[in-house]
């Protein structure tokens, strides 16, 4: 597998804004989250993955998807939960899901209250601050399990894309006796792109949306007991939430 090259957490906005992505590892994303929190952890948040519904929207009739859903209104100083509301894309954007409401089971109370989750949320909206102006951002947030349960998990059903958003955070929260899930990511105005494999748990990829898309291969178990991918995916979108056109 190959490995992703890295950027120091001072280098991020130069590199997001060079090549339209890049790849904290999980001490940087700490430093991150302690300028927002001092003490501040992710690594509380793990248990959350193992009481994921079912995603019931897939239409290739899959049973490899768990997920949950929630949705906030951001600034570097303040996290807002909004009600619980669809998830909803634009056909251009998802060709497969898109166009149809998809309704999930909210995050749970003591995720959303996590100094960790609220410390990286915060971070987040810095972040998309510098790639394009300080405002509010309306964000979706979605813990994910892909497991080996029909032989194959894919991550990305819908195939390389955007999300319609400002910026994508995929966290790995961690890889269990699999092989494959290999991210891609390419320009989307030109030819150039990248793959490597996301295996330290709590790294995180960064993603200018307008600027490139992005993808995820398929998984395979690596023995019987089978295995699963769980990440944490989190867009931030500005001028508000992606909804069915009137």
């Amino acid at each position: 597998m190959l490995a992703p090259q890295t950027v120091a957490l001072a280098d991020l906005p130069q590199t997001l804004l060079h090549q339209g992505f890049a790849v904290l590892s999980a001490a940087q994303l700490q430093a991150g989250l302690g300028a927002q929190a001092p003490g501040a952890s992710l690594v509380a948040l793990a248990p959350a993955w193992d009481d994921l519904p079912p995603d019931t929207h897939l239409k290739d009739g899959g049973r490899y998807r768990f997920r949950r859903h929630g949705a906030f209104m951001l600034t570097p100083r303040q996290v807002q939960a909004v009600p619980h509301r669809a998830h909803w894309q634009p056909v251009e954007y998802n060709a497969l899901h898109g166009g149809i409401e998809r309704w999930f089971e909210p995050l749970a109370g003591t995720m959303v209250a996590d100094a960790g989750f609220q410390a990286l949320l915060k971070f987040l909206a810095s972040v998309a601050d510098g790639l394009r102006s300080p405002q509010p951002w309306f964000a979706e947030v979605h813990p994910f399990r892909i497991t080996t349960a029909d032989g194959i998990g894919r991550p990305t059903p819908e195939g390389a894309h955007r999300d319609g958003v400002d910026l994508v955070a995929v966290l790995l929260v961690g890889r269990h006796h699999i092989k494959g899930g290999e991210t891609r990511v390419f320009e989307a105005n030109g030819p150039a792109g990248q793959r490597f494999t996301l295996t330290e748990p709590w790294s995180v990829l960064l993603l200018d949306d307008e600027r490139v898309i992005h993808e995820s291969t398929p998984i395979q178990p690596t023995d019987e007991r089978g295995g699963w991918r769980d990440t944490l995916v989190i867009t931030l979108r500005a001028g508000g939430f992606q909804g069915p056109r009137p």
